[in-house]
């Protein structure tokens, strides 16, 4: 059973509520109608409910009616959403005039269905630009306790299985924040550990990344790493992590056995925390590429509650699969 499968059956036993926003959008229907098939979550979809079974009914959909559909301009909850707006967001002096427009942004809407505890995660982007998606959710959701960076982490599924755990290696940041301090770099350590337990299925080996391996070279590069290292065993003594190692110190035995005597992340570390984010995007995509590996992400962690943005030339499947990426999100928060 290849990765994705198995992320899928975890999602079967969780039954998490995930929010789509864009709930009117083609591929974001015809995927909602296969999770909805296979009983990957449960499904809100914000959109105009006539709208919807037009659609549904025009593309063949059959399991639609399983979903729950939010009209953003006139639903139930609408005043509860608005009133908690205002609550958060008073020092900022939200009005309750703006709160009202932005509760009919599906967006704002979903995101505050899961600040409310009525649903578990959520999908977009399909039609969305990364920044709209995610300017609700810094602002009402947040980042979670102890966690004051979000990251993007990838799943990286490799053809040779002696790399990483059976060939499977969790790499981080790729996507989201471009110099990180050392307090950062450790947050986003112990957030990919915690998205390598609850997506990848593995206890994490983590190999904080440098030019050095063990002071074989002085830098202020370097000795961000050092000190991220400490501050991450000291934010989550539970996780297994070393640093700073060079990247074939960090997975080749041999080498990290010789650079790194004693090690017990040296030549078998599972999970590669990269200095900068132009280091993690740049190394991802030749390790995709050259090494025809599968590349699943960006998965965004950090956040108080799974929130994943979609790229906008993306397929039904890929919905799919991060409806069920978010799911396992949401239950390893729970």
């Amino acid at each position: 059973m290849d990765l994705i499968q198995i992320i899928k059956e975890k999602a079967k036993q969780h039954q998490m509520r995930i929010v789509l926003p864009e709930g009117e959008e083609e591929r974001t229907l015809k995927a909602a109608d296969i999770i909805l098939s296979e009983g990957l979550a449960k499904i809100f979809l914000i959109g105009n409910p006539d709208t919807i079974s037009k659609k549904a009914k025009e593309f063949g959909l059959k399991e639609l009616g399983k979903a729950v559909i939010i009209d953003p301009l006139s639903h139930e909850n609408k005043e509860k959403y608005i009133n908690l707006m205002v609550e958060l967001r008073k020092s900022k002096g939200l009005t309750k005039e703006e709160a009202s427009r932005l509760i009919e942004d599906p967006l704002y809407l979903g995101t505050l269905m899961i600040k409310a505890g009525d649903a578990d995660g959520e999908v977009a982007g399909a039609m969305n630009a990364t920044g709209d998606v995610l300017r609700p959710a810094f602002q009402y959701v947040k980042t979670m306790p102890g966690i004051s960076v979000v990251s993007g982490a990838f799943i990286m599924i490799l053809k040779d299985k002696e790399f990483g755990n059976d060939g499977l290696m969790v790499f981080a940041d790729c996507a989201v924040h471009p110099d990180p301090t050392d307090r950062e770099l450790a947050e986003i350590a112990v957030a990919t550990g915690k998205t390598t337990r609850a997506i990848a299925g593995f206890e994490p080996r983590i190999a904080m990344l440098s030019f050095s391996t063990k002071g074989s070279a002085k830098h202020a590069m370097v000795d961000k790493v050092v000190s991220a290292t400490r501050i991450a065993k000291e934010m989550d003594p539970s996780l297994m992590i070393d640093g700073e190692l060079q990247a074939d110190a960090a997975i080749i035995e041999a080498i990290g056995q010789s650079k790194a005597p004693g090690s017990q992340i040296a030549g078998k570390a599972n999970v590669l925390v990269f200095p900068t984010l132009e280091s993690g995007n740049i190394c991802y995509k030749l390790v995709q590429r050259l090494a025809h590996a599968e590349a699943i992400g960006p998965v965004l962690q950090g956040m108080a509650a799974p929130i994943n943005d979609l790229s906008r030339g993306c397929s039904v499947s890929d919905i799919v699969n991060l409806v069920a990426i978010t799911a396992n999100q949401a239950a390893g928060m729970k």
